[in-house]
């Protein structure tokens, strides 16, 4: 059996220049953990497959296709294959949540 823990998953080089820990990897999808410090930013961009976002700490602003939302702990968020997204800590504490895409865009 396969335990990972995201501690043990190094900082992987991003665009956003954000804590970005891919978790999971197979052809078939790859599960990141997304860490946002205060004033962290997603940049808008769009994914090249389907995605969703699954909130574990704080409440992330959530944008996809011009539409925002404040997502809690334990909130689930989908975005479909081209839609443009992204994703802010706006507040004083700390973001995490994941992020699966299926399938793995970079197999």
């Amino acid at each position: 059996m396969q335990i990972i823990t995201a501690e043990n998953v190094a900082v992987a080089d991003n665009p956003h220049g954000v804590d970005v820990r891919h978790l999971y990897t197979t052809p078939h999808v790859v599960v990141s953990q997304i860490t946002l410090e205060p004033g962290e930013v997603v940049k808008p961009h769009k994914a090249p497959v389907d995605a969703f976002f699954y909130v574990v700490e704080g409440a992330p602003s959530i944008e996809i296709e011009g539409e925002t939302a404040v997502a809690a702990p334990g909130t689930l968020v989908p975005s479909a294959l081209g839609h443009l997204h992204a994703i802010r800590n706006e507040s004083d504490g700390r973001v995490r949540f994941l992020v699966v895409k299926t399938p793995n865009p970079r197999p």
